[in-house]
């Protein structure tokens, strides 16, 4: 089970960690919320990312990818309020 397993969150934060510097140029960023027990990676978004149009492509395209490259495990990242 991967929901507790702190090597796997660690993994998850530093694939994190390295998409981070590219939403902060733009004004936003993005916390680890929790990862459930089906897989998916909850996320919240702040600044700008929060509001931005393209934040469903970004949290598809950049996060989601980067965080199953990490881990590939995981199904999905969401964002949440």
């Amino acid at each position: 089970m991967l929901q507790n397993n702190p090597e796997i969150i660690a993994k998850i934060e530093k694939a994190i960690d390295g998409i981070r510097p590219y939403l902060e140029a733009d004004g936003g960023d993005m916390t680890f919320v929790e990862l459930t027990s089906d897989n998916i990676v909850k996320m919240q978004l702040h600044g700008s990312c929060h509001s931005c149009s393209m934040s469903a492509m970004t949290l598809k395209a950049g996060i989601e990818q980067a965080i199953k490259s990490a881990v590939p495990q995981v199904v999905a990242v969401e964002a949440i309020d």
